[in-house]
């Protein structure tokens, strides 16, 4: 007999009626679930050289090069089968492909994404020697747990601009032979005090103040000796003097590299999968899909702090961008944008049963499971939320159905417990239907963050059949 001959009436009811989640790794072949894991080695690699949002512009820049993009500038003619990347200020970049459809009737098919992360950024004035130490004083990026970056390795990532304009690129802590960076923490037996306060109040951000040197310099005239050997090493390796840090962007990013995860190998840990795990798979998605549709990629900065800036998505450049695209291809703006389609790709909260009571588990994202839609996001009553119709949801929904994506969908947490946001919203204002995809991240926003590698995968497969 048959299996299907012995299920029950109600079984086969249930079956047909019923939703469940999926399990991607239990649903792949052998093929993909090889897929999935040499996906992964690529994307570990991209992110061992992509810790700031400038090295996450180089590499795209780099990739797109290496496949045959060449570079936009505005006013530049277009034409079918045109592969261009335009560079923002060397901190976002947009990849684009031109198709071979009506932009005024198909519009265009985007992949927003962003590639800064929560960091340690090296204030402006920042140099000093107190007690036998020289340290740099710091005011960190975007939303983050203090105390969970201190007494790990750090390493420092950058650039300078020297009082001649001449720019020098920083890079320091992530090999073997290089020295890293600290931030020291108090030790337990001292710890009293500290440890009787609420856990935001820990570690004070006055007090996150990295640990760069300790040897003085060998004149007993000289003051602040441990600071002036610092200083003489910044000027013979990179030209510096300490008037140059006023024109730095520094960061203390962890010194970490992107490692597997458990006895079989699962998991990815690393710093910045929020949200670079969704930026690799849009780039090599588009680089990789030869789409009728004119499809863009935008990986921006400064999403973290509220997509502000000339680099933020809140900039006017980007919709420049479209305008002078469309433009180029003889067809009517508004028209475009209100037949186009944008899967803003942001993280998501995993379900993490160690913190269960945060979570409502019917609509929370599980890891392995694919890739998660959030039709909305936002706090408490939706507040601040780019809410999808169900319209557009169902024709994503469609895309993936027919293209055999694993997929979920979750809410960022219970109603009232907290809540995010992405780079939806400012995308949405533009008359573009636009819905949040990404990939669920326990610990996120902490200097190692974790992923699955199904999720991944997924991520990119939704990405591939979205933009076909």
């Amino acid at each position: 007999m048959a299996k299907d001959e012995k299920k029950t009436e109600g079984q086969k009811l249930q079956e047909k009626l019923s939703y469940k989640r999926k399990n991607y790794f239990e649903e792949a072949s052998k093929e993909e679930r090889d897929a999935i894991f040499s996906y992964a080695e690529g994307y570990k690699r991209f992110l061992d050289v992509s810790k700031t949002e400038r090295e996450a512009c180089e590499y795209a820049v780099r990739a797109a090069k290496e496949n045959g993009f060449t570079e936009y500038f505005f006013g530049d003619k277009l034409k079918k089968g045109d592969k261009k990347y335009f560079v923002n200020r060397g901190k976002s970049v947009v990849l684009f492909r031109v198709g071979s459809k009506n932009p005024e009737q198909d519009g265009f098919r985007i992949i927003a994404s962003h590639i800064d992360a929560p960091r340690i950024d090296i204030k402006q004035n920042p140099l000093y020697e107190d007690s036998g130490v020289c340290f740099l004083k710091t005011h960190y990026y975007g939303g983050i747990k203090k105390y969970q970056w201190t007494a790990i390795p750090l390493a420092l990532h950058g650039t300078v601009i020297l009082s001649d304009g001449s720019k020098k690129e920083i890079r320091i802590g992530d090999e073997e032979n290089e020295p890293v960076f600290y931030i020291n923490d108090l030790l337990p037996h001292l710890g009293a005090d500290q440890m009787s306060k609420n856990a935001g109040r820990f570690i004070d951000a006055e007090q996150l103040n990295v640990v760069v040197g300790g040897l003085p310099y060998p004149d007993k005239e000289t003051s602040n000796k441990i600071k002036l050997t610092a200083l003489k090493i910044l000027n013979e390796k990179y030209g510096m003097c300490e008037e140059d840090f006023l024109s730095s962007e520094l960061s203390a990013v962890p010194a970490f590299s992107a490692r597997d995860v458990g006895l079989d190998r699962a998991f990815i840990g690393a710093y910045g999968h929020d949200d670079r795990v969704c930026a690799y798979p849009a780039l090599t998605a588009l680089i990789e899909q030869d789409s009728e549709h004119t499809v863009l990629a935008m990986l921006v900065d400064k999403e973290e702090i509220g997509s502000e800036g000339t680099t933020g998505i809140q900039c006017k450049v980007y919709e420049d961008l479209m305008e002078e695209i469309a433009l180029a291809l003889g067809a009517n703006y508004r028209k475009v944008r209100a037949a186009s389609k944008c899967l803003s790709s942001d993280v998501t909260a995993a379900y993490d049963s160690n913190f269960s009571e945060v979570f409502e588990k019917m609509n929370a994202a599980y890891v392995s499971c694919g890739t998660c839609m959030s039709k909305f996001t936002g706090a408490r009553g939706k507040s601040g939320s780019n809410d999808a119709s169900a319209e557009f949801v169902g024709e994503i929904r469609k895309i993936f159905a027919d293209e055999g994506v694993v997929w979920q969908t979750a809410e960022l947490g219970k109603v009232d417990v907290g809540g995010g946001g992405t780079v939806a919203k400012f995308v949405a204002k533009l008359n573009i239907d636009t819905v949040d995809l990404g990939v669920p991240v326990l610990s996120m926003h902490a200097p190692y963050e974790l992923i699955s590698k199904a999720d991944l995968y997924s991520n990119y497969k939704a990405f591939l059949a979205f933009l076909k």
